[in-house]
Parts: C-alpha cells; sequence; structure tokens
C-alpha cells in the first residue's frame, strides 16, 4: 500500500509520518499492494472548535474509496481513531465481497466472458 502524508496548516515530522505507517499496517495486511492511501493532518483555526487537531484518510481501492476523518484535541490520538475506523471499514468491504463471491458461486451463474 502507498502511503501519503499531507498537513494542512500544520508541520509534518518524520517522527509522524513513521508512527502513521505503523498505525495503518493493519490496514496494509488487509488490501493490495496497489492500493493508495492518503492521510491530510490539520488544525482547525477557529478557536470555538474544541476539537481542533483534524486526522482525514481516504483510501482508494479498486473500485471503491473508502473515506474516514476524525477531529480531536491530540492529533495522535485523531491519528488512531481515523486508523481504526478504515480498519473497520476496510473488514466491512472484504466480508462484502466474500460473501457476493460465493452467493454466486453457490447459484452457478458463471461471469460473462
Amino acid at each position: 500500500m502507498q502511503i501519503e502524508v499531507k498537513g494542512r496548516n500544520c508541520p509534518v515530522t518524520e517522527e509522524m509520518r513513521e508512527r502513521i505507517e505503523r498505525r495503518f499496517q493493519k490496514v496494509a495486511r488487509q488490501v493490495s499492494d496497489l492500493a493508495r492511501l492518503e492521510v491530510e493532518l490539520f488544525e482547525e483555526r477557529n478557536p470555538s472548535i474544541a476539537d481542533a487537531q483534524v486526522a482525514e484518510a481516504t483510501l482508494q481501492l479498486k473500485g471503491v474509496t473508502l473515506r474516514a476523518k476524525e477531529s480531536t484535541r491530540d492529533m495522535d490520538h485523531s491519528i488512531n481513531l481515523v486508523s481504526e475506523e478504515l480498519a473497520r471499514q476496510v473488514k466491512k468491504h472484504r466480508v462484502k465481497r466474500r460473501r457476493r463471491r460465493e452467493a454466486r458461486a453457490a447459484s452457478g451463474v458463471q461471469p460473462a466472458v
């Protein structure tokens, strides 16, 4: 899986990139090597917003795009939450595809060539 980390209004350190790669290893094991993950980190500038540290992830798979966005007071916590949400979505997508494939096999329908 290819990971791209972007920062808007906040610097992205090498340590943070490594932390993000570590957190998304669970997702990387479940998707193909061709999948693209884009993680965008930014800080809300509005002082009335308490949860100003935002992490947003977009995972592009073959035929589907999964997105997750979380905001908390701490950037590390936002990254953790967004990685868990994306892992949940990937698992749900895989189960859905597997059930569809099994249903087709059980009904005896062959794909058109």
